[in-house]
């Protein structure tokens, strides 16, 4: 056995065991939501207690209480309007900053990149105050443009590094075929940049999937998103362990099968450009 076998070996084992750290919170929350209250509420916790799906049902409002549908119909729509508008406009500016470079294209980057080193409560009370002379308050549209500007610097940053990759020479070919910088961007430059433009996207997403600090201050019934919603599971009555549980993986499924379902084209944008 060579020692770059037993190197490669360690790293493997290594990679498998921080898996299984980050997995284990999201397997204890599972297990958790189909438990009795009274048995999710135990120290040492009980593996085998009997399952149930009451944590589920009350989620869900059969038993009389709210029901989640709105809320997360809110995200949704907030999430997948501000990451369409995200990827609009970042693959221009991408474009602009990468293959065909502006005028310190470095010092345009440090801006975008300095705009997420504000703290997002700083910003609170003047987008507050804005929404309410505005009428915008609690209004889902007041999200999807937050989340669009919150989620642009970060897009336009990693689409740059993405773009720095497409082969100029088939841009070139492109124009000189007659192409026009719409039909480049659409045909030529979003085709390559795929992985990168997903994973992109995928990191847009979950940003604004569970953004809860602007949602909470902004909403109130019309367009409560899904975060906002599961903090009224927390009351003054105690903590329900099971259907806080059940509630927290519920709203997390949409962002896990997102994931999921992009996982190899994640993979391919955030390693595109490692090896040359």
């Amino acid at each position: 056995m060579t020692a770059t076998t037993v190197r490669r070996g360690g790293l493997g084992l290594l990679a498998w065991l921080a898996g299984i750290v980050f997995f284990l919170p999201i397997a204890w929350m599972a297990l958790t939501s189909f438990h009795s209250e009274a048995d999710a509420a135990t120290n040492p916790p009980s593996f085998t207690a009997a399952f149930t799906l009451d944590g589920y049902r009350e989620f869900f409002g059969t038993g009389g209480g709210a029901s989640p549908w709105p809320a997360l119909l809110n995200s949704a729509v907030a999430s997948v309007a501000s990451t369409l508008l995200v990827l609009l406009l970042a693959l221009p500016a991408a474009y602009a900053l990468s293959i065909r470079r502006v005028r310190k294209w470095t010092d345009v980057l440090f801006f975008f990149l300095s705009t997420k080193m504000l703290p997002a409560v700083a910003g609170l009370l003047p987008v507050y105050l804005f929404a309410k002379n505005a009428g915008m308050l609690d209004n889902i549209w007041l999200l999807v443009v937050l989340y669009t500007s919150m989620n642009l610097p970060i897009a336009v940053w990693m689409m740059q590094s993405f773009l720095a990759e497409v082969p100029v020479a088939v841009i070139e070919a492109a124009q000189i075929d007659g192409a026009r910088l719409p039909t480049v961007l659409a045909r030529v430059v979003a085709p390559i940049a795929l992985p990168g433009i997903a994973a992109t996207s995928l990191i847009c997403f979950i940003f604004s999937w569970n953004e809860l600090l602007f949602a909470r201050v902004l909403t109130g019934v019309v367009a409560e998103t899904a975060p906002v919603f599961l903090t009224g599971f927390i009351t003054s009555q105690g903590l329900f362990l099971a259907k806080v549980c059940a509630a927290s993986l519920v709203v997390s499924l949409p962002v896990l099968a997102a994931g999921f379902a992009a996982q190899d084209k994640l993979v391919q944008g955030l390693s595109l450009g490692a090896v040359k």
